[in-house]
């Protein structure tokens, strides 16, 4: 069974989430910053895999930190040139990332067995092209795709309004309700969002 530990950001970046069921390997959603190789450490547990839901600057500022201890990176194939390019708006925001690089590739509907954990991959296109949200047991892991009562912007480099609402349509379609842990703010679920988001009702 899963367990999930969110790591709040120090100051602007995303969300991070560890997920593990044994309690002493885990994957990583979103490693934000450097810290997240502490906090890790402090529940314990090694971060054999990250998983990338976009490659914003302010999603994978930990990602070098994490690979220098063995940790694989992955993300959708289609996000790969945003992780490793301009468009990821470090130098935008003027934040420098330590480099590193992507280890694989994941696929739409692909279930990954990862740390005792299957992960389902559902890409969603929108915030950018290669975006992906991740499903595990009755956990969802939206990034900047759905947030608490709000999508993500669609007005950055590979962002589309029409492919945003395509992915929150195709989320909110899956059978059932499941906590929805997303990349900024506060925890919700998709029943929640399904009833009172404003976007794409």
């Amino acid at each position: 069974m899963i367990t999930v530990h969110k790591i709040y950001p120090k100051g602007f970046a995303a969300n991070c989430y560890l997920l593990t069921a044994d309690g002493k390997t885990a994957v990583a959603i979103d490693p934000a910053q450097p810290r997240v190789l502490e906090e890790s450490q402090k529940y314990g547990l090694k971060v054999e895999y990250v998983l990338l839901t976009h490659g914003h600057f302010d999603h994978i500022g930990g990602c070098a930190a994490l690979q220098n201890t063995g940790a694989k990176i992955g993300c959708l194939q289609a996000e790969k040139p945003l992780v490793l390019g301009p468009d990821n708006l470090a130098e935008r925001f003027r934040t420098a990332v330590p480099p590193f690089q992507i280890d694989f590739t994941v696929n739409d509907g692909e279930t990954l067995s990862l740390c005792g954990l299957e992960i389902k991959v559902i890409a969603a296109s929108g915030h950018t092209a290669g975006g992906a949200c991740y499903l595990v047991e009755r956990a969802l892991f939206t990034g900047d795709t759905l947030f608490f009562e709000a999508v993500g912007r669609c007005d950055l480099p590979t962002g589309s309004a029409s492919d945003l609402e395509k992915s929150i349509r195709k989320l909110y379609a899956l059978e059932g309700d499941y906590s929805v842990y997303a990349g900024h703010g506060e925890d919700t679920t998709l029943e929640y969002e399904r009833s009172h988001n404003a976007f794409f009702k």
